[in-house]
């Protein structure tokens, strides 16, 4: 009896176990580890060209550190407002990591926009790929709850009152989301250029703030029918998309790309600066 009793209990453990392991094997991932998994795919790498050399030297921004939850600190590139404002623009860089590019970019936006203070995340924690190997090893290192951590970090550094809007690229364009989603009642604005779209409706009802779009039609992953899926999970969330579709590849607006389009970029950029303006007063 005594045998029956063990063997049994071992059994129910045994099935437990295995529940507990398939559950985890087939628990489906989060819409950001799905564009990490993409660095492992030899053909998502090989599409990407190395970037042309992009030297940039801001005389207005400067870097910083700011500290987290933890104790521990990350990186920002930041544009202070020559008048003080309750204005943030949050800029998440592309796979690449927070190189010149991202820098100059942020830069003009502080210029265009005026009255905002622009920060520049960093969630390669310092680290820059100038070729598209090291850049798949960074964006496949970043783990999801340090991504999580800096951006609760950066919130905290601008403080309750800050009215936050985002932008980002590529790998930043789904973190846009992804922290416009972390901001809460702060976020403001939400600016993504192709990146990958968040795919839980219950998550994208959470949403404060509207959001634009900048998606590329060559784009061999976050394709059309990816964009059609998140148009229609934002209507079913109730919220707003305005989105703009360019026959061109993705990467298109980074000037260092060897597939640069300049007329989709220029486009693109009128638009952001359309949509964020009346949302940044």
């Amino acid at each position: 009896m005594k045998k029956y009793l063990l063997l049994t209990v071992a059994m129910l453990f045994g099935v437990l176990a295995y529940s507990q392991s398939k559950m985890a094997c087939c628990a489906k991932p989060s819409s950001t580890k799905q564009f990490a998994m993409l660095a492992s795919d030899k053909k998502f790498v090989m599409a990407h060209e190395n970037p042309r050399p992009y030297h940039f030297q801001s005389s207005i921004g400067k870097a910083i550190t700011y500290t987290l939850a933890d104790g521990t600190t990350a990186n920002g590139f930041e544009f202070k407002a020559k008048k003080p404002t309750k204005n943030w623009l949050f800029v998440i860089h592309e796979w690449w990591g927070l190189n010149d590019f991202v820098k100059h970019e942020s830069e003009k936006l502080y210029t265009d926009l005026g009255d905002v203070n622009v920060l520049d995340l960093d969630l390669y924690d310092g680290k820059v790929a100038s070729t598209r190997e090291d850049a798949g090893k960074y964006m496949q290192a970043v783990k999801e709850d340090r991504a999580v951590a800096i951006i609760k970090g950066a919130i905290a550094h601008v403080g309750p009152q800050a009215r936050i809007a985002t932008i980002g690229w590529c790998f930043g364009g789904g973190w846009s989301l992804q922290t416009a989603l972390l901001t809460g009642k702060q976020s403001v604005a939400t600016v993504m250029y192709y990146g990958m779209p968040e795919q839980d409706v219950n998550k994208l009802k959470a949403l404060h703030s509207d959001v634009l779009g900048n998606f590329a039609n060559k784009d061999g992953w976050i394709n059309p029918k990816v964009v059609a899926k998140f148009d229609a999970d934002m209507k079913a969330a109730g919220k707003k998309l305005y989105l703009h579709q360019y026959d061109a590849d993705h990467g298109f607006a980074n000037p260092s790309n060897p597939i640069y389009d300049s007329a989709a970029t220029k486009d693109a950029y009128e638009n952001t600066l359309a949509f964020l303006k009346p949302r940044l007063k």
